[in-house]
């Protein structure tokens, strides 16, 4: 289990999105060396964990509990397959695309070692990515939010637990996995198309994204 790249985004012009300026950091491109990871600071407030990595609606993206993305190349390779068209890494705005890693089988809570200890960073998986118009304005398909929540494979999105370095072909390494059922793809179900997967889904207790805990517990209610 590897990171294939880390991705860097640049602010970009897009008629998609309703941030201020309109502008968005979907655009990832793979970087070479080393780049910083780091807790960027709480959700509205802190954009990016990576540094020099562009958040431009603080509203919906970055803060302590989307500081990283991941995506795994054999998703990538799906939807190559699917819509017909190459897909580089880092088009899906990730900034780790990770080879061999069961991104979308993580478990909420679970924490992965990238690189070695005390010069890698440890990161928890926190939560699924939900599509939104500005992802699919991106990729110019048409259809896209629904044929994306369909396939329920949506990355990760990472907590950074302790801050460090990452680079290309880094291993990945499970540090911690929780005992409960939840994983990424488990939670973007329940939060998209079954919600009565809701109630199962605070099993996950305290390490849940904040947003989820509380649409569980509305359900519950």
């Amino acid at each position: 289990m590897r990171l294939l790249t880390v991705n860097i985004g640049r602010p970009v012009p897009s008629e998609h999105t309703d941030a201020p300026g309109g502008r968005t950091g979907i655009d990832k491109r793979p970087v070479e060396g080393p780049v910083s990871v780091f807790p960027p600071g709480a959700p509205g407030v802190g954009g990016s964990g990576l540094l020099g990595d562009a958040v431009c609606d603080l509203r919906n993206h970055g803060g302590e509990h989307q500081a990283v993305y991941a995506f795994a190349r054999e998703q990538l390779d799906h939807w190559e397959g699917e819509l017909g068209r190459t897909l580089a890494s880092g088009v899906f705005g990730e900034n780790l695309t990770t080879s061999g890693v069961d991104v979308d089988g993580a478990l909420i809570g679970e924490r992965w070692r990238i690189g070695e200890p005390g010069t890698g960073p440890l990161l928890e998986v926190s939560a699924g990515r939900i599509p939104c118009r500005t992802f699919a304005g991106w990729l110019r398909e048409q259809g896209w939010v629904k044929r994306f929540m369909a396939h329920a494979m949506p990355g990760a999105y990472l907590r950074v637990i302790e801050p460090g370095e990452v680079r290309a072909g880094d291993a990945v390494r499970i540090a911690h996995r929780p005992e409960h059922e939840v994983t990424v793809s488990f939670a973007f179900r329940a939060l998209t198309r079954e919600p009565a997967l809701l109630p199962r889904v605070l099993a996950a207790g305290d390490v849940l994204h904040p947003l989820t805990r509380d649409r569980a517990l509305r359900r519950t209610a």
